[in-house]
C-alpha cells in the first residue's frame, strides 16, 4: 500500500498568516463573553472553549464571561417560575435568584471548568461575589421605556458600582483562566442577578482590555434585524446610537449595545459581536483582518483603510 502525506502547505500557511496577531495580542487581556445558549449541548461548549484554549495558549490573558438564560428558563419551567422579560432583560423575585445562583456558579461554571481541565487549561471559577469581584447595589425601580412614566422593579437584579480588578490580575498573572459568572452580592450579602454583557463589559473597562468579545446566536449586530444577511461590518459609538434610535436594536441586542458602549468609553479599544454558530468565529475575528461579525470601536477614524477594506470585502 502507498501512502501519500497531507499537503501541509495550507496549514503552514494559516500559522504564517496568524503569526503577526499572536505577536501583537501576546500578554494583552481580551475578555470573552459567551451567552448561554453556547452552553445548551456539549458540541458548541466544547467548540467555543477549544477556541478560548487556543488564545489562552498562545499567551493571551483571556478572561471568559458567561450567561445562562436558556438553562435559566428551562429549570424555572421545571419547578414552575414564571420568566418575566422586560427590555432584554430578566425580572428576578427570590425564586429566581435562587435558581440563578445554581444554575450559573453550578451547572454552567462547573461544566465549563470540566472541560477546561480536559484541554489543559488552568481555569478557575469565580462570580461577582468572590473576593468582592463585583461590587453592586440593588437596582431601584426605573421607566419601562424612555420618557415613559411605567416603571418596572426589576427585583434582585444589580447595578455595578465597581469592581475589585485585583482579583482578576492576580489570576490572569499567574497563568490562570477566570471564567466568570454573572451573579454579584450588595455590602449586606443579598445575591444579585447581573446582565452577563454587563459584567463583561466592566471587567473589560477594569482590566484595560484590547477587546471585548460578545459571543450569541446572531451574526452580529443587523441593520435589519429581520434578515440575518444584513450584517454590519463595523460601525462606532455614533453608528450604534442611531441604530437604537432606528429602532433596529431589539430584545436581547439592546443590553448588548449599552455594554458596549459601556466598554469603549471604560477604555476597551475594541468590541466585537460574532455568532457562535460559525465554526472557528472567534479565531477568524482575532486572527484574520476580514473577521466575521461586527467591529465597534470609538470612532471610525481609528479603523485605517486596510481594514474598512477587508471589512467591506469579507
Amino acid at each position: 500500500m502507498i501512502m501519500s502525506r497531507p499537503d501541509p502547505s495550507v496549514a503552514v500557511l494559516a500559522l504564517k498568516s496568524a503569526a503577526p496577531y499572536i505577536r501583537m495580542y501576546k500578554n494583552k487581556v481580551f475578555v470573552i463573553k459567551a451567552g448561554g445558549a453556547i452552553f445548551s449541548d456539549d458540541i458548541s461548549t466544547r467548540a467555543l472553549i477549544e477556541q478560548v484554549a487556543i488564545l489562552h495558549q498562545v499567551g493571551i490573558k483571556t478572561v471568559l464571561v458567561h450567561g445562562g438564560g436558556p438553562q435559566l428558563d428551562s429549570v424555572q419551567a421545571t419547578l414552575g417560575i414564571e420568566t418575566r422579560m422586560v427590555g432584554g432583560r430578566r425580572v428576578t423575585d427570590q425564586q429566581t435568584i435562587d435558581v440563578t445562583a445554581m444554575v450559573l456558579n453550578g451547572l454552567i461554571n462547573t461544566r465549563i471548568l470540566a472541560i477546561c481541565r480536559q484541554l489543559g487549561i488552568e481555569a478557575v471559577g469565580l462570580s461577582g461575589v468572590d473576593a468582592g469581584l463585583i461590587n453592586a447595589h440593588r437596582r431601584p425601580p426605573v421607566p419601562v421605556a424612555a420618557n415613559s412614566a411605567e416603571t418596572v422593579d426589576y427585583g434582585f437584579v444589580g447595578d455595578i458600582d465597581s469592581v475589585n480588578v485585583d482579583v482578576i490580575e492576580k489570576l490572569l498573572d499567574n497563568g490562570l483562566m477566570p471564567v466568570v459568572s454573572p451573579l454579584s452580592a450588595d455590602p449586606q450579602g443579598v445575591l444579585l442577578n447581573i446582565n452577563a454583557d454587563t459584567v463583561a463589559a466592566a471587567l473589560g473597562g477594569a482590566l484595560n482590555a484590547e477587546k471585548l468579545v460578545l459571543c450569541t446566536g446572531a451574526p452580529g449586530i443587523l441593520e435589519r434585524v429581520e434578515d440575518p444577511t444584513t450584517v454590519i461590518s463595523y460601525t462606532d459609538l455614533h453608528g450604534l446610537q442611531e441604530l437604537r434610535a432606528a429602532g433596529h436594536l431589539k430584545d436581547g441586542m439592546l443590553p448588548k449595545a449599552a455594554a458596549i458602549e459601556q466598554a469603549i468609553r471604560a477604555g476597551v479599544r475594541r468590541v466585537h459581536v460574532i455568532t457562535y454558530k460559525s465554526a472557528d468565529s472567534l479565531l477568524a475575528e482575532i486572527f484574520t483582518n476580514e473577521g466575521t461579525g461586527t467591529l465597534v470601536v470609538e470612532d471610525l477614524q481609528v479603523l485605517s483603510a486596510a481594514e474598512q477594506q477587508a471589512a467591506v470585502s469579507g
